[in-house]
This record gives C-alpha cells, sequence and structure tokens, in this order.
C-alpha cells in the first residue's frame, strides 16, 4: 500500500507559476512510476506528466515545455513545476503511483488539489 498527500494548488493569473508537491509513503520500494493526472469540470482524467523510475519523462502535448516532473531519489516525493500557466491548465491535479510486485501492477491516488488559473 502506498499513501500520497498532495500540496500546492492555488489560484494565479494567466503566465504565472506553481509548484506541486506529493508525499509517498508506504511500501514505497515497489514504486516503478509516478505521475500527475487532472481532471477539468466535465471532462476525464488526463495524464499530464509520468516519471519512470529509470527516469524516463512522458509529457502530454498541451503542457510540453511548460510544465517539469521531477522526483527525489528514495521516491518519496514528486513534484510538478507548472510555468506559463494558462486558464485551461484549471483543473483538479492528482498525483499518482504506479507499484509492481511481482506480477501484480496496482495503481495508487491521491485526494487531488485544485488549480485555477485565473484573471
Amino acid at each position: 500500500q502506498v499513501q500520497l498527500v498532495e500540496s500546492g494548488g492555488g489560484l494565479v493569473q494567466p503566465g504565472g507559476s506553481l509548484r506541486l508537491s506529493c508525499a509517498a509513503s508506504g511500501t514505497i520500494d515497489s514504486i516503478n512510476a509516478m505521475g500527475w493526472y487532472r481532471q477539468a469540470p466535465g471532462k476525464q482524467r488526463e495524464l499530464v506528466a509520468t516519471l519512470t523510475s529509470g527516469g524516463r519523462t512522458n509529457y502530454a502535448d498541451s503542457v510540453k515545455g511548460r510544465f517539469t516532473i521531477s522526483r527525489d531519489n528514495a521516491k518519496t516525493m514528486v513534484w510538478l513545476q507548472m510555468d506559463s500557466l494558462k486558464p485551461e491548465d484549471t483543473a483538479v491535479y492528482y498525483c499518482n503511483v504506479v507499484t509492481v510486485v511481482f506480477i501484480t501492477v496496482s495503481h495508487y491516488w491521491g485526494q487531488g488539489t485544485q488549480v485555477t488559473v485565473s484573471s
């Protein structure tokens, strides 16, 4: 089991920046990948950025060049640096980790943190 707690959301003006944090605890040795997803009102949850244990990153086209995902070596923290924010980035952002234990793959989610981009 992995527990995730996000922080860092809030209200920011267009063009501004925010940094989201996610603290992981529990069986972190089994974490294979960490990432961020978001869900805007009336829309499906979508991938924002992921980072594998090998250091490979993947970004949604809509955030490439503006957002940066990173983590600590112990895989207890994952961050999402969001720059040049746009109103369309407004959503609830969720931290996600994927664990692999033998052949069992599991997904864990945080409770979500609201990001609102508005003037």
